[in-house]
């Protein structure tokens, strides 16, 4: 390691990426649950997976958020993401990067990456539940 001195930050930036991956997610379940009408019609799913994807993502970004059950949250976040990608490869056709640069699956990797992160470290120590 070069700079071993930053590790006895690591608790600080496992909550950082435990905020981001937080906020993205509760603003996206919130989007699916506020209409879920309009917004089932942008992801081609019925309304009733909407609502519950959007709840999922709700609940799974307030516990990577906060720590609590994080790792299983964090299951639950990759196993969405992971049909989100399977849905952009396979349905829509979508590349790595998609046709405007931002709407293919490389975000969704990401996300998938971020949280394999949170399974494996359980979030650093820095939570509600240990």
């Amino acid at each position: 390691m070069m700079f071993p001195q930053l590790s006895q930050f690591t608790d600080v930036a496992l909550v950082l990426l435990r905020v981001m991956i937080g906020i993205v997610f509760i603003t996206s379940g919130w989007n699916h649950v506020k209409d879920p009408e309009a917004r089932s019609k942008d992801i081609d799913a019925s309304k009733g997976l909407t609502i519950f994807l959007g709840a999922a993502e709700l609940a799974g970004g307030l516990g990577v958020i906060f720590g609590v059950l994080a790792q299983l949250a964090a299951i639950g976040l990759i196993l969405i993401m992971l049909g989100a990608i399977q849905r952009k490869i396979f349905v829509w056709h979508s590349g790595f990067w998609g046709k405007s640069g931002t709407n293919g699956w490389s975000y969704d990797t990401m996300l998938v990456v971020m949280n394999l992160v949170i399974v494996t470290t359980g979030g650093g120590n820095l939570s509600l539940m240990k």
